[in-house]
């Protein structure tokens, strides 16, 4: 069973925030509230970040009393349990049931391919966040919009880096052994080629690793090593690796070196470049009110990073979208067409748009580990600005390709 926001909840602010509202009131207020579906991960190994995500968008609720361009809205949070099956069933729940008017989520790639027809049949819009590439891409669905990125999409820029800014060409790779590993490996190593480099070798490592001495064991000679873990794994691969002598730089993605697993590490996870679509140091007031959000809601200790930054902004992006239909939510159709169209000058992440397949524009933040006060941190060193799921490539070319996957790229003698 999800869990429900009470009804009193929102409605005990109502006449404040309906006099505080940024957009008019419409008369659809008076009717029956907006219902946002939250499919998320509360148990298992993924629910950290799954119970960061159900912070995002419930700090950023808060906030608005419950309230968006005058609509009242009830948040309905289903605990998919981190498996396809239960993913499904609690779509079905959302939909069937409690009739939500969107969907968040899911939380993982294999979660959000497990709903993904189920959800487009029922014509439910989505804000997907797992960055299962192709289903914004040669599988895309008109109900499907994703606000978060792609597997590969900040994997871009991070190449981009290491070939242009580091001068680092000969690289070998180390990924869980499923899509969001093989994707994050395939963004890096096409665009580390096209920059005029090579990824010598690839390491593929089951979800489950405790022990990663054997995979350090066959690094071979190389300028850098791009990690593509995620969970506690980049933790345990960076000690172990650091521990066993591995000399060249690290590297990685999203997952690497979040805001919210920066602080397990220690010394040695200083200087790991890592690109993110969020970072706790962006210095703009969008962000400042983000991260004061999350603290008031759930204390001054509470751990703030790329999670629950993309769940706060669909907030954002459905307050927009509903001030486009003029707070109506009862047409599917037109309510993604508003949400394709809106276009964000200030989130916590910075300027976000969205693609003509449905996938969110973003600018990525190059970040490197450094020890402050006495604690590993995150330092933003570069940003690329309105990072397609594309990178710099033309959408039509790109998509005559294969999607990215354990073999392909194939690496080159």
């Amino acid at each position: 069973m999800g869990h429900r926001i009470s009804r009193r909840t929102f409605v005990a602010g109502v006449a404040a925030a309906s006099g505080a509202s940024a957009f008019p009131m419409p008369s659809i207020a008076q009717s029956a509230p907006m219902k946002i579906g939250l499919l998320t991960v509360k148990t298992g190994p993924l629910a950290a970040g799954g119970i960061h995500a159900e912070e995002g968008i419930t700090a950023f609720l808060r906030e608005k009393n419950f309230t968006l361009s005058g609509r009242k809205v009830e948040l309905l949070v289903a605990d998919t349990g981190g498996n396809p099956a239960g993913a499904k069933n609690k779509a079905q729940e959302l939909v069937e049931r409690d009739k939500v008017n969107v969907v968040l989520g899911p939380f993982a790639a294999f979660e959000l391919l497990a709903t993904l027809d189920y959800l487009a049949q029922a014509k439910m819009p989505t804000l997907a966040f797992a960055g299962a590439d192709d289903v914004t891409q040669r599988k895309g669905n008109a109900y499907l919009t994703r606000t978060s990125y792609t597997s590969s999409q900040c994997l871009y820029p991070l190449a981009d880096y290491v070939a242009k800014e580091m001068k680092l060409k000969r690289a070998t790779s180390i990924a869980d052994d499923f899509a969001f590993g093989y994707e994050q490996i395939g963004g890096f190593q096409r665009t580390l080629e096209g920059e005029g480099g090579r990824v010598v070798k690839k390491l593929w490592s089951p979800l489950n690793t405790a022990d990663y001495a054997p995979y350090v064991a066959q690094i071979p000679d190389c300028d850098v090593v791009c990690i593509g873990l995620a969970g506690s794994n980049p933790i345990k691969f960076v000690k172990q690796a650091k521990g066993l002598g591995v000399k060249q730089p690290l590297v990685g993605g999203s997952t690497v070196a979040d805001d919210t697993i920066i602080g397990a590490y220690g010394d040695e996870a200083n200087g790991v470049i890592n690109t993110n679509p969020y970072s706790l140091d962006i210095d703009t007031e969008a962000n400042k009110r983000f991260i004061a959000a999350l603290r008031k809601h759930y204390g001054k200790d509470v751990r703030i990073g790329h999670y629950a930054a993309c769940f706060y902004i669909d907030g954002q992006v459905i307050e927009a979208a509903l001030a486009k239909t003029g707070g109506k939510s009862d047409n599917p159709d037109e309510f993604v067409k508003a949400v394709r169209s809106v276009t964000l000058a200030e989130t916590p992440r910075g300027p976000i748009s969205f693609d003509d397949h449905g996938n969110v524009v973003i600018d990525v933040y190059v970040r490197r580990v450094e020890k402050q006060g006495g604690k590993m941190v995150n330092k933003t060193i570069k940003t690329y600005h309105k990072v397609s799921q594309f990178w710099t490539m033309d959408p039509k070319s790109f998509l005559q390709k294969p999607v990215f996957s354990r073999d392909y790229p194939p690496m080159k003698g």
